[in-house]
């Protein structure tokens, strides 16, 4: 019992030094640290060495003096992109990047990195791969600091999302990826083997999300992936991506649905500028509207083209986006009365205009990343509506089960953060947007 009381005296005196961030080492100027830390690049002047090293919060110079032999031959073995553990003094030095460096008292290698690299990290050399090889090589693309801000703000857009559904009482379900029918008309949809039958992979939580109003939820939100077997090759389009979906109780209008997602956003928007530091304008309340109509008429004026009375075509839906930024300085615009041709059968309809749904899609920049509406809830109506989309009643029993043992009014939306990072951040294509996109090709890595 002594011997083990003394062995752990001594241990207990062990005093181990904790990592520090780079973007902490202005506090401790004139202290020594620790650092954990990718290699960019190495300089070796003879006499003296520089290492520009970075983590996830930035990046610091270390300078080596050839006086410190140890520390010097490490920096000769090492290679850029390279894992290593510094400790060292912080000191301030005008001319160093951030205004400080470290003079290393050791260097430990944690991991060294293979000398020739698939594709290069440094951002003045990303135009040596294409698209597809970065993103064959996606996880050394993702070490350039600006690839990694993508990811920064949308974490911060789900956390200003998150405060908004707790602030308002919203309660978040988890759904299933795989059904037994599809989710939506059922075409473009992801068929796998499922033990001795046949599943979907979903198109949407939809049918689960106006399970939950059935069920008295009220109101709920859902953060997880759809699916769309789409064989597209667009900037837009991927086969796999993330919906973010909320579906409220008792309301009169699918105006209410609209004036939760403008809050929503305006929510998400702050709590980039807060902890990003980004100066995005915080959109202003409320968001321009108008009806499918209004707009075709507006684009008609434009000389822009409709290929479809009931649709929006992306071109359209660029134009669209200029025109209202034009006439009221929004990025955002609500297109609303869709015809019921261009929706799904259980959208609401107006019982004074029957041809036309209470439902909306929402642009932003020239793009649609939300589509809502309020919900057909009386069970003989939702069944007329799926006759006259030829949609055979046994496949969607279950669905319509929801609404024979008394269903409040409701509605909501699904929205696509991947196209709003990617509106936010000007970015190519959404699949920058997107950590290991999915497309028609790409199932690696």
């Amino acid at each position: 019992m002594f011997l083990s009381l003394s062995i752990y005296n001594q241990t207990s005196k062990i005093q181990i030094m904790e990592r520090t961030l780079v973007c902490k080492l202005r506090e401790k100027i004139g202290e020594s640290v620790k650092i954990d830390v990718w290699i960019e690049t190495i300089r070796n002047q003879g006499s003296i060495g520089f290492l520009l090293v970075r983590d996830i919060s930035g990046k610091v110079q270390i300078v080596v003096s050839k006086s410190n032999k140890q520390v010097f031959d490490v920096i000769e073995k090492v290679t850029p992109e390279s894992v290593i553990e510094v400790e060292g003094l912080v000191k301030e030095e005008k001319q160093a990047p951030g205004g400080f460096e470290i003079e290393p008292k050791k260097i430990k290698i944690l991991s060294l990195s293979s000398p020739e690299l698939p594709i290069q990290v440094l951002e003045k050399n990303e135009k040596e791969a294409s698209m597809e090889k970065r993103f064959n090589w996606r996880f050394l693309d993702l070490r350039k600091p600006e690839k990694q801000l993508i990811f920064k703000i949308w974490t911060s857009l789900e956390k200003g999302m998150r405060e908004y559904f707790e602030k308002e009482d919203f309660m978040q379900i988890y759904t299933p990826s795989l059904m037994n029918t599809a989710s939506e008309s059922g075409s473009e949809v992801f068929e796998v083997k499922y033990f001795k039958k046949k599943a979907y992979l979903a198109q949407s939580p939809q049918f689960y999300k106006q399970a939950a109003m059935a069920a008295g939820m009220e109101k709920v939100f859902i953060v997880g992936p759809v699916y769309r077997a789409e064989p597209s090759f667009t900037t837009r389009h991927t086969t796999e991506y993330t919906s973010w979906d909320f579906e409220i109780s008792f309301i009169e209008s699918h105006l209410e649905i609209m004036e939760v997602q403008e809050k929503l956003l305006v929510s998400a928007f702050k709590k980039v500028k807060e902890e990003q530091g980004i100066d995005f304008d915080i959109p202003t309340i409320p968001f321009p509207k108008v009806t499918m109509k209004e707009a075709k008429g507006k684009l008609k004026t434009k000389g822009i083209k409709s290929e479809k009375d009931y649709d929006v075509s992306p071109k359209e839906e660029r134009e669209l986006s200029k025109i209202i930024k034009e006439e009221t300085g929004h990025d955002f615009v609500f297109l609303t009365d869709w015809p019921k041709e261009g929706r799904a059968f259980y959208h609401m309809r107006y019982e004074d205009k029957p041809d036309i749904t209470k439902s909306f899609d929402l642009l932003y920049k020239g793009i649609e990343i939300t589509t809502g509406a309020q919900r057909e809830h009386r069970v003989e109506i939702l069944e007329k509506q799926a006759k006259e989309k030829k949609i055979p009643l046994n496949t969607i029993e279950n669905y319509l089960n929801f609404f024979k043992f008394g269903c409040p009014p409701h509605g909501g939306l699904a929205m696509g953060p991947a196209r709003l990072v990617m509106k936010m951040l000007d970015l190519p294509t959404v699949k920058e947007a997107n950590f290991l996109p999915r497309d028609v090709k790409r199932l690696t890595p």
